[in-house]
């Protein structure tokens, strides 16, 4: 490894700054740093509960509000409650949910947090034509209370 000081042809040490950048490398950073601000925004829109919003769909034929299942870990899925917590008892008229499958909205309460400890407390009272039961909104695609509280009722 060379340790001696490099120096100018006056004796004095080389400035660490070299000047000025080319324009052409402080466009291509311009771009990379929109470039990534536009995937980070990306990530974001789709993270946790906010990652779409409600729409329309139909249940039994009448159309409702509804919301797709979504956060579920490959190889397990969403149970249906009889109340907003993790100690009630699967509902008896639901079956196994799982990313992508879709569940009309009746109204909204609190309860347990989500099971993925995020401290997320809002559960929707969901509605599969049949019957109805509840499931933390974490893992619907609702939006977020500042989409839904507008749209669908407190239980």
């Amino acid at each position: 490894m060379d340790h001696t000081n490099h120096m100018n042809q006056s004796n004095q040490p080389l400035a660490s700054n070299p000047g000025p950048r080319p324009k052409w490398r402080l466009r291509a950073l311009v771009a990379t740093g929109a470039v990534l601000t536009a995937t980070a925004s990306a990530v974001l829109v789709g993270a946790g509960p906010a990652g779409a919003a409600i729409h329309q769909c139909s249940i039994s034929g009448d159309r409702t509000n509804c919301a797709y299942v979504t956060g579920i870990d490959a190889g397990s899925h969403l149970a249906v409650r009889t109340g907003p917590s993790y100690g009630a008892a699967k509902s008896p008229v639901f079956g196994q949910y799982h990313n992508g499958d879709q569940l009309g909205l009746i109204c909204w309460t609190t309860g347990d947090p989500d099971a993925d400890g995020n401290g997320y407390r809002y559960w929707m009272r969901v509605d599969n034509g049949i019957g109805d039961g509840y499931v933390n909104d974490w893992y619907l695609d609702t939006g977020g209370p500042g989409t839904w509280k507008s749209q669908i009722p407190q239980c």
